[in-house]
């Protein structure tokens, strides 16, 4: 799990982070559901590549496998779990980030500033990862309930991002930057690019800024977030009015306009634009950027009768 002697810089024993490899599974209901007798042979799967229903599964890496059992729709995946450390540098060229680059992911003056430099894989990944943390740890206390963590639809991102205040532009309900003292009151791009004026030269500590109504932090600026949902620049036109969502399960060689993912919120080196509810952008799903990060998810339950008010509908 070390480095070998000659990729040493200055004989330091370090862990090869090649090798953090990670291996996950979920089950794809999607293609499950596309017939509703139970029995396999009789199901058929989305070829994502003819854009056909047929009788094969397309699984996430891009192999074909014939529907045989169950089985056939368990989904795997493995892949490098550990930030891109460099990502600093190759955002932007012409500046000096090397601090950042060097020390941002293990140094304790960076542990509660929000995480960047995972792509949305990785960051899916970690939501499977976190969904069987918290089950063995309830399975441990007698509790059989499932909390599955994952990435938040785009419509429940801004759904939480304006808390409660309907057609409000910014998560604090109103329509400028700047509180009533004349400062502002998120971290971003601030007028004509004064990135210090606004407190932060680049992402800051987390929760620095006044919560929303509904008690989420940093909503806007700081570091934009991953969503679930695929970009798709008319999508408003065919997702369905009850659960507004989107998704594209792209392979390795798709192409690109098929990788890209929503992105919500608005991060340090946007201008405010970015920052509103309702503002949408994207990034490649592959790709990891110093200015994005993401936040979990669980579905609501409902509440047993007798239940506190604590509840599962939290954006964390």
């Amino acid at each position: 799990m070390f480095l070998s002697a000659n990729e040493r810089f200055f004989r330091r024993k370090e862990i090869d982070v090649r090798k953090l490899n990670y291996e996950y599974f979920w089950i794809d209901l999607k293609q499950a559901a596309q017939k509703h007798q139970f029995e396999n042979q009789q199901r058929r799967a989305y070829n994502y590549k003819t854009g056909k229903y047929d009788g094969e599964v397309i699984k996430e890496n891009g192999e074909k496998e014939a529907i045989k059992d169950r089985s056939s729709y368990i989904m795997k995946d493995v892949l490098n779990v550990y930030p891109d450390t460099l990502c600093w540098l190759s955002d932007f060229t012409y500046s000096y980030n090397e601090p950042m680059a060097t020390m941002y992911f293990w140094h304790p003056a960076y542990d509660n500033y929000p995480v960047v430099g995972v792509n949305w894989k990785q960051c899916n990944a970690f939501c499977f990862w976190r969904t069987q943390l918290k089950n063995a740890f309830l399975k441990g206390q007698g509790n059989v309930f499932v909390h599955d963590y994952r990435l938040p639809t785009e419509t429940e991102w801004e759904y939480a991002s304006r808390g409660g205040l309907n057609h409000s532009m910014y998560p604090w309900g109103g329509y400028y930057t700047r509180n009533y003292l004349g400062c502002f009151i998120a971290n971003f791009k601030p007028m004509r690019g004064n990135y210090t004026d606004d407190g932060g030269i680049h992402t800051v500590v987390v929760a620095h800024y006044e919560p929303n109504e509904w008690g989420l932090y940093d909503m806007a600026g700081n570091a934009s977030e991953w969503t679930v949902s695929a970009f798709d620049e008319s999508s408003y036109s065919f997702i369905h009015d009850l659960n507004p969502d989107y998704k594209f399960n792209a392979v390795e060689d798709d192409a690109p306009a098929l990788k890209r993912k929503v992105v919500r919120g608005g991060s340090w080196k946007d201008v405010a634009y970015y920052l509103q509810c309702g503002t949408r952008t994207y990034e490649y799903q592959d790709s990891a950027k110093s200015f994005i990060g993401f936040r979990c998810v669980r579905t609501y339950e409902g509440r047993r009768q007798g239940q506190d008010g604590a509840g599962d509908s939290k954006i964390y």
